[in-house]
């Protein structure tokens, strides 16, 4: 069952997507970042276990939103688990108006998939100079960007 994330989610939520960050998949989040941004997130629960999650952030950017910490379990991978999520995620951002949504990936092939399309870093200055500049691999990000229109 998708819904959206509680209290009760956060170590989970920190443990799969730090599980891929460890791999070098994702960027890690600390159980503070996550707590701050509970409200971004989605789940995805089968017998009171969090399976799945993903993020849909606001960035301060008029009519543009970002899809972040898309992770899955590896047993539920290839099983439209994380479609789902981000299927989910473009939905909220449709009903708050969004008209655009971007993510920062390693895996561009699945979120083509989804119908995003590579674009620039460049192209997206608000998040580079909001969030990027802390991040321990600026400048030398090798995250692909991607943006959909919703």
């Amino acid at each position: 069952m998708l819904r959206k994330a509680k209290l009760k989610d956060v170590k989970k939520i920190q443990a799969l997507v730090n599980y891929y960050a460890c791999k070098n998949l994702m960027l890690a989040r600390s159980l503070n970042e996550i707590y701050e941004n509970l409200r971004d997130f989605w789940v995805y629960e089968k017998n009171n276990k969090i399976l799945g999650c993903a993020a849909l952030h606001l960035i301060g950017w008029e009519n543009l939103v970002e899809i972040k910490s898309l992770a899955v379990e590896k047993q539920l991978r290839h099983k439209s688990v994380g479609r789902d999520l981000v299927l989910a995620c473009l939905e909220e951002a449709k009903s708050l108006g969004a008209k655009k949504a971007f993510v920062l990936t390693y895996i561009p092939d699945y979120f083509k998939k989804l119908g995003f399309k590579k674009t620039t870093h460049a192209k997206l200055p608000h998040k580079i100079w909001a969030e990027c500049i802390y991040c321990a691999k600026f400048p030398n990000c090798n995250e692909i960007a991607m943006i959909r229109q919703l």
